[in-house]
């Protein structure tokens, strides 16, 4: 057989990116290129790593610090363009590489942390670090290298070591599994529907199902499937009891239908191996190891925080439980509000107390206009522009690339844009970078990405978005211009490389923009007339705004708890659905709602280890972003010009540079209270 030419890393179009605007040159390339170039790129970094390890010079910052920092480029780019497959446009090809690469990925990086002689010389640098007059920067950085060292078992014993990059390894692999069995609980599920079914739905929301059935091969018919955003709209507007209680149980059930996709066990390995993990490293459960290195410290501060909310929202939830029953028997219906009939019920009152619903708002809220609103307030705020560089290839037709500049005309950066739902993509929304800004070495622009799921429209018809849709899109926006405007030396503080639970200010903090009344103004335009949104619309949107507030926030703070639950036990509990509804029950969590991602699909937590013990950091930093926001309604200008300029610096751009409390006392002046967030929510 014949032997494959030997990749160089220098030339391939997966390492060596002469595409457009410095991109990769996506049409280069296949699925099929991924693995041989992995080999390669693993490899090459093995040397790297090896080479400064066995520098005979004594350790300095420059060969030692700097050289792990720049070191792994080829492996860095590969690695960026294929997790972004896997999450954005995946295949069987693609997912099969992951359930191996990322095992593999993973006992890479623990052989780097383990590697005695090369932690020698960090240890040493960390220990000499007052006598080399560092800048605060570098100085930083040289500190959490050192932590990740110690975390990633760089002081354990021989077998301790091996038994921790086992479970490194074998906890990869479980989450490329959990997420996988997710997105084919999702993709592969769909309610196929006549026109006769869709009493209620709005003309939106039927061009959307009448899109996804199209896709799926039923042209003529409407699909109900499990994206968020048919899902959602289906519950809160269906007619049909029957056909909400189906989507419904298929959208909770994903990951948990039994079969191959089902993710029961994987999350009882998971949890196990974790609690063994937080042991072998000197914590008494994973939580702790998890919150070591945040905002919060500890897990009783995350309870200081998350258990007044939960009383107050399960108190709300319950008054507002009493008006959908009322609401029920004035339709004849005298049954239990049950969890597919909240969101139906409650659209009825928001009608009823604010005399309008909320698909009124959606002509106003087509895509275009709320994209070209989240780029002017970049514009206003931090004096960015963004132009759109039409025909550049990327990882599927539907992205959308943006060149970015600074207010003076200079290269800022790349702003690559996937907005519409498909099988292929993973749920949510999210941001990331196939490349980080930093200037150690020779520099890199950042070159980041949002990912959405929006329903696609007909085509020739404008895609028109919920409020909720809308704000996502500012919020991963927020977490897009966190990358794009970093402004530091070294690569691994850039951007959104902060702690977790400060990594979200940025991004909520961005959503306040999207409600400021001359934004609406200005992009809130019918797409049809092209005239705004009427100023008694707007009233009644800014009045319902808080409008199902217990719901809303029960929902998440149920997950929350759970998560913290889950990692807060020193022994993993052995059946962890019976752990969740046990949790739920002494939560007295109400039967009428449900979590807003239960277990066997909180992709957040088990489909890597981002967000694990960590979901809380959502709520963490919403009170952060309360407050932030409060700064320009004191200066009395949501675009004021110092209050900006002081956010860029010590928010937007500092990335990791310096601890998050010091860096939100440098915007604010002193750390918020959760009042503002309690108000924020109509919980107050």
């Amino acid at each position: 057989m014949q032997k494959s030419a030997p990749i160089d890393l220098a030339t391939h179009p997966l390492t060596n990116w002469n595409g457009p605007h410095g991109l990769p040159d996506f049409m280069a390339f296949d699925e099929t290129a991924f693995a041989p170039v992995f080999d390669a790129a693993l490899a090459a970094h093995e040397a790297e790593i090896a080479e400064i390890a066995g520098n005979a010079e004594p350790p300095s910052i420059e060969n030692t610090l700097a050289a792990l920092e720049l070191a792994g480029d080829a492996l860095s780019k590969v690695s960026a363009i294929f997790w972004c497959r896997a999450g954005a446009h995946t295949s069987e090809t693609i997912q099969t590489l992951e359930r191996t690469i990322s095992p593999r990925m993973a006992r890479h990086v623990s052989a780097i942390f383990m590697n005695d002689v090369l932690f020698a010389r960090v240890d040493q640098l960390y220990r000499q670090r007052k006598a080399l007059a560092l800048d605060a920067e570098t100085d930083r950085v040289l500190e959490k290298t050192w932590k990740r060292f110690v975390r990633g078992g760089a002081q354990l014993g021989a077998t301790e070591k091996a038994r921790l990059a086992k479970i490194n390894e074998e906890l990869a692999g479980l989450g490329a599994t959990f997420g996988q069995n997710v997105l084919a609980d999702e993709s592969g599920w769909a309610l196929f529907l006549e026109e006769g079914d869709l009493q209620g739905l709005s003309d939106a929301l039927k061009s959307a199902m009448a899109e996804a059935a199209e896709t799926r091969g039923q042209k003529g018919r409407f699909a109900a499937t499990l994206s968020r955003s048919i899902a959602e709209p289906f519950l809160a507007s269906s007619e049909r009891r029957d056909l909400r209680e189906k989507v419904f149980n298929a959208f909770t059930m994903r990951g948990e239908n039994g079969g191959e996709t089902d993710n029961t066990v994987v999350v009882a390995k998971t949890l196990k191996l974790r609690a063994e993990k937080a042991r072998l490293l000197g914590y008494e459960t994973y939580a702790a190891l998890k919150l070591d290195d945040t905002m919060a410290k500890t897990p009783d501060a995350v309870q200081e925080l998350l258990q007044p909310v939960w009383r107050k929202a399960r108190e709300k939830a319950a008054e507002d439980e009493k008006g959908l029953a009322r609401l029920a028997a004035q339709e004849g219906h005298n049954h239990t509000i049950e969890p597919w009939d909240w969101r139906y019920y409650a659209e009825k009152r928001r009608a009823e107390r604010f005399a309008f619903d909320e698909s009124a708002l959606k002509p106003y809220l087509a895509l275009e206009n709320i994209i070209a609103a989240a780029f002017d307030v970049a514009g206003r705020l931090f004096g960015l522009t963004f132009e759109e560089r039409k025909g550049v290839p990327a990882w599927h037709e539907d992205v959308r690339t943006f060149a970015v500049r600074n207010a003076d005309g200079s290269t800022r950066g790349l702003f690559l844009a996937d907005y519409f739902n498909r099988p292929s993509k993973r749920s949510g929304a999210w941001m990331s970078g196939l490349q980080s800004g930093y200037r150690l070495g020779n520099g890199k622009i950042p070159i980041i990405y949002n990912v959405m799921n929006f329903a696609k429209p007909p085509k020739g018809s404008p895609a028109l978005l919920s409020v909720d849709e809308a704000r996502t899109l500012f919020h991963e926006f927020g977490h897009a211009l966190h990358g794009l405007l970093s402004e530091v030396t070294w690569p691994s503080i850039s951007g959104t490389s902060v702690s977790r639970d400060f990594v979200e200010l940025p991004s909520q903090l961005y959503e306040h923009w999207f409600t400021v009344p001359e934004v609406l103004q200005k992009f809130a335009l019918h797409h049809e007339t092209g005239k705004p949104m009427p100023q008694a619309l707007v009233d009644k949107m800014r009045a319902a705004r808080t409008f199902d507030a217990g719901f809303a926030t029960v929902e998440f703070t149920a997950s929350a708890l759970v998560d913290m639950a889950f990692h807060s036990q020193a022994d993993a509990p052995e059946a962890p659905l019976r752990f969740e509804a046990e949790t739920l029950e002494k939560l007295e969590m109400p039967d009428a709602i449900a979590m807003r991602h239960r277990t066997p699909h909180f992709l957040h937590v088990f489909a890597g280890d981002g967000y694990s013990a960590g979901y809380y950091s959502y709520m963490w930093s919403e009170v952060l972003d309360a407050d932030a926001f409060r700064a320009f309604e004191e200066a009395g200008d949501p675009f004021d010009p110092e209050t900006a300029k002081k956010l860029r610096t010590h928010i937007y751009a500092a990335g990791g540079s310096a601890d998050p409390e010091d860096l939100y006392k440098a915007f604010r002046g002193r750390m918020p209270t959760p009042e503002a967030m309690m108000e924020k929510k109509g919980l107050a």
